[in-house]
């Protein structure tokens, strides 16, 4: 088997792990932010359901202030009914005091739907309160393992790079260019296997002789169709027998 096709294989492979490794690295930013944005949410959410909490009691009180005043409007009207001297001005002040007690009558109604909701607002700012330690915890732990993650991954990535440094400068300079520039116009994937009697990188059936010429695994050859460096698994099987595992198909 060619040597330099042998490093290339092995080359795609790094290219492809480098590739995966990176792709991990740009989410991971993402990735904290959307654990931090839960803890924010909650704790936001939290904070609403206090402050709507606090409104409402407020609300209740003003309400009571209001049935308060009319009360005291009601009690100095039952005093003036005394006072009146026509069946007519009784009648209009008796009719002042059914308002107003009408009127009681609507604010408390108020009042008992504010307490309803008052009840259902303590019970959740009740249970966020209890649940705001584990979830600031949960987010602490999750962010941790993300960055350790990250840190990780990018060690990994850096090893990659430096042996793939050193795995492309066992190439000549021309073989090594040859593959670049068919990796950047292919998607990152610059080898393709031959099956069939095709390109399984571009699925365009090949010529015999060149399909037997990858075979046989002594030269380096391109796809007519798509450019890309081709391979045969039956040479690569062959290999991996004469000298070991050394050599990886690249998926």
């Amino acid at each position: 088997m060619h040597s330099d096709l042998k490093i290339l294989i092995d080359l795609q492979r790094l290219d492809q792990e480098i590739a995966e490794l990176s792709s991990q690295i740009e989410a991971f930013p993402s990735q904290i932010q959307a654990i931090e944005k839960q803890l924010n949410d909650f704790i936001h959410a939290h904070e609403e359901h206090q402050q709507h909490l606090s409104a409402n009691q407020k609300e209740r009180r003003d309400l009571e202030g209001e049935i308060q005043l009319i009360r005291q409007k009601i009690s100095k009207h039952k005093d003036q009914l005394y006072q009146v001297k026509t069946n007519e001005q009784y009648r209009a002040m008796l009719k002042e005091i059914e308002g107003e007690e009408e009127n009681i009558r609507r604010i408390e109604d108020r009042i008992l739907e504010k307490m309803i909701e008052s009840e259902e607002l303590q019970k959740l700012v009740k249970e966020a309160a209890g649940r705001l330690d584990s979830e600031k915890a949960r987010v602490a732990a999750e962010k941790a393992r993300l960055e350790s993650a990250a840190k990780a991954s990018a060690e990994e990535r850096d090893r990659l790079v430096q042996e793939r440094s050193e795995l492309a400068g066992k190439l000549k300079a021309d073989v090594l260019a040859r593959y670049e520039r068919v990796r950047k116009g292919r998607g990152g994937l610059a080898l393709a296997e031959v099956r069939d009697g095709k390109c399984m990188g571009c699925n365009v059936l090949l010529r015999p002789q060149l399909y037997y010429d990858v075979r046989a695994g002594e030269g380096i050859y391109e796809c007519e169709n798509c450019a890309r460096i081709l391979y045969s698994r039956e040479v690569l099987s062959a290999a991996a027998e004469a000298e070991g595992p050394q050599v990886i198909a690249p998926n």
